[in-house]
């Protein structure tokens, strides 16, 4: 074990390690010197000694003065900034910036009186050039121009103060449906809920109902071939789509197949469309098997030139990151599931030199596929905004990746080896969480002037009404967990927030969409409120609001900017959190540091406490039943100011299954679980236009909006 040294602590300090936590129950914790010792490694510092460790810091003080400009300098709109120049005493130097227009700014000197550093024998002095606040929002060019004609480059983003989109609904706040659109299925369905009917729940809660937009699970890309992980919060990658989702009757050329083809595509379908009618269990293997040889059908016919133009303006936009998205897959294909797996992680320069040549084809199709899946988000976000929603669809980011894939292998430079990410324990996880993926490296990205962050951004809000950013906190600090450690035994590291919030508001900014960021946990005050700031909204959820002396919150004291529902999905519908469903599974699980006796009674007390609230603003009636509860918690929330309400389809149909359960992985069936009612009977997507259930909830929630 590293010892405890003044010395190891400095450096965490340093590189942005927090040494101490504070627990869910109130305590301030030390985090022991082996996790900071691993945590430290994991951002590349050597603290094998202490010498070791003088040598890292020594090293770190010198990097600045080595470089004549920063690789990336993001400001704010609203306020002036300055960039530093590094080069040798006495050297003259001007600078510019070339703005993405290609218009010319040029920049003023500004006084910097740091003394020269001895950089192994030559003075390097810093200058240092006024940015004024004021400059066009982008990705401009800061060019320093050096006396002996040389010149250097380097990224200045200007961000906006904050993001506006959601001012909109100050005056008209906005309700929508918040589904897990893979458990929800029409006669149409390939047996996983999809693209298409995305589109439908949108048009059909939008057009009967009123609602302003449709949150769905992430719908990030899993591995190409069976088996697949069935959580959508560990993908392969965060930018790109699963093929799950894929419509395969909606692809234009279904409707130039042959004949011949045509019947093989449709026994593919009837040969897992009986899964529609499963109640119990989703099943995605034998689905994205049988829409893979599907697709292989639709991949043989000729495009038009049309189609092959928008191709190609897909293909170009998205860049490098699409075409190794795409190697990796088909290199995917061929190792998934092999002893030959875990190379996936380590690629060689041969192997893919090698899979470019030989697996040209297979990246075709790969590039073709998500060219697909954007063109029906596309028309899905269309139909949504044709329905009469403002917002439309809400896509969902999650936190991270898994450990063998697309993401982990492509943006290796930027992410950080030997630990993954995951939550300590709080109330409701009492042994912490370990979701397994590697953090974004906090120097690394930015060496690469955030641009994989801008990049998965620019994708994800291409087709998005708005975008909810799964644990927002993660870019403030994240909860590094070390390979071998227990969840609870980990350590935060901190993130420059200015510049990931700030070019996550560029973005959204400029493509018109809003974020919601889900702000939930344990966190430092005044991280609320700069998201405030910044435009970007929280979340509330009503089981999780309470006031400063541990009272339920009165919905007058919501916060405004937010989205505010009665639960989430890793908590059970309504029905089940009433009947405290959530203590006897965890109990079951062995996840409960205390008897279920004390969970059991602490848990109903808080909920009786809710419930006591409803019932003192004559919401809840003493003899309410199930439906009339859950209208009744719906109506409290619209009492609040929050500019968004999120009404979970589970509550809409009387489902009282979790999801999923967090701190379990094959114990329960997490995410495999269909939208079924209150009976377990399945309810599909064309019952939701004529369900009365839904349509009491959202009535309530749409006319209660409207006093």
């Amino acid at each position: 074990m590293c010892s405890d040294t003044p010395a190891l602590r400095d450096l965490a300090h340093d590189l942005g390690v927090s040494t101490q936590y504070w627990g869910w129950d109130g305590t301030l914790k030390d985090v022991s010197p082996d996790t900071l010792a691993a945590v430290l490694t994991a951002l590349g510092a050597d603290v094998s000694s202490p010498e070791a460790i003088a040598a890292t810091r020594a090293r770190r003080e010198r990097a600045p003065w080595e470089r004549t400009l920063p690789p990336v300098t993001v400001m704010r709109e609203d306020r002036d900034s300055s960039i530093p120049v590094h080069v040798d005493h006495g050297t003259a130097v001007t600078m510019h910036l070339r703005l993405e227009d290609g218009a010319r700014w040029d920049l003023q000197q500004s006084e910097d009186n740091t003394a020269p550093f001895d950089l192994d024998g030559t003075l390097r002095g810093r200058a240092r050039f006024h940015l004024p606040a004021g400059l066009p929002l982008g990705w401009h060019r800061a060019v320093a121009e050096l006396e002996d004609g040389h010149s250097v480059e380097a990224d200045v983003v200007v961000t906006p103060a904050r993001v506006t989109v959601h001012e909109q609904f100050a005056a008209q706040r906005a309700f929508g449906l918040q589904a897990q659109l893979y458990s929800v299925r029409s006669k149409r369905s390939w047996g996983i809920g999809d693209l298409a009917d995305m589109r439908d729940i949108a048009a059909i809660t939008g057009a009967r109902h009123g609602a302003d937009f449709l949150l769905v699970n992430p719908l990030h890309a899993s591995y190409p071939t069976a088996p697949v992980l069935p959580s959508p919060y560990l993908p392969t990658t965060r930018r790109f789509t699963s093929a799950l989702y894929l419509r395969i009757e909606d692809v234009p050329e279904y409707r130039l197949l042959t004949e011949v083809a045509r019947q093989k595509v449709e026994l593919l379908r009837q040969g897992v469309a009986g899964y529609n009618e499963d109640a119990e269990h989703l099943v995605r293997d034998a689905v994205l098997t049988a829409k893979n040889k599907a697709l292989e059908e639709l991949f043989a016919v000729p495009l038009t030139p049309a189609r092959q133009a928008l191709l190609d303006a897909y293909r170009a936009r998205e860049g490098q990151g699409l075409e190794d998205f795409a190697l990796w897959s088909a290199i995917a294909e061929q190792l998934h599931g092999t002893e030959d797996e875990a190379s996936l992680a380590e690629l060689d320069e041969r192997t893919i030199e090698q899979a470019r040549r030989e697996l040209a084809e297979r990246i075709e199709f790969h590039v073709w596929v998500q060219w697909l899946l954007d063109e029906q988000m596309g028309a899905a976000q269309s139909a949504a905004q044709d329905a009469g929603m403002r917002i439309g669809i809400m896509h969902d980011l999650a936190v991270g990746v898994e450990q063998l894939g697309a993401d982990a292998w492509s943006l290796r430079d930027v992410l950080a080896l030997g630990v993954g990410v995951g939550a300590p324990a709080d109330q409701y996880n009492q042994q912490g969480q370990n979701w397994d993926q590697p953090p974004w490296h906090p120097e690394r990205l930015r060496e690469h002037s955030y641009r994989p962050w801008r990049d998965m951004l620019r994708t994800l809000m291409r087709h998005a009404g708005a975008l909810r950013i799964d644990h927002v906190l993660g870019l403030f600090r994240l909860w590094w967990i070390p390979e071998g450690h227990e969840a609870s035994d980990g350590a935060y590291v901190a993130y420059d927030h200015e510049a990931m919030i700030g070019i996550l508001a560029l973005e959204a900014q400029r493509s018109g969409t809003l974020v919601v960021g889900e702000d939930l946990g344990t966190f430092e005050p005044w991280v609320r409120d700069y998201l405030v700031e910044r435009g970007i909204m929280g979340t509330s959820i009503l089981w999780f609001e309470y006031d400063d002396q541990g009272r339920p919150l009165a919905p007058e004291h919501y916060r405004t900017q937010c989205m505010a529902s009665v639960n989430t999905h890793d908590l059970p519908p309504t029905a089940g959190y009433l009947a405290g469903d959530h203590v006897a599974l965890r109990h079951e699980l062995g996840l409960l540091e205390r008897s279920l006796e004390q969970e059991q009674a602490a848990d109903a007390e808080a909920r009786e406490e809710v419930l006591d609230l409803l019932r003192g603003e004559g919401l809840l009636e003493a003899d309410a039943d199930i439906e009339q509860t859950v209208i009744a918690l719906h109506r409290h929330l619209v009492r609040t100011p929050s500019m968004l309400l999120g009404v979970s389809l589970v509550d809409c149909v009387g489902e009282r299954r979790i999801q999923n359960q967090p701190g379990t992985d094959e114990e329960y069936p997490n995410w495999r679980i269909p939208l079924a009612d209150a009976d377990g009977q399945v309810v599909s997507v064309d019952d939701l236009a004529t369900d009365e259930r839904t349509a009491r909830l959202l009535h309530a929630v749409r006319e209660g909006l409207r006093r």
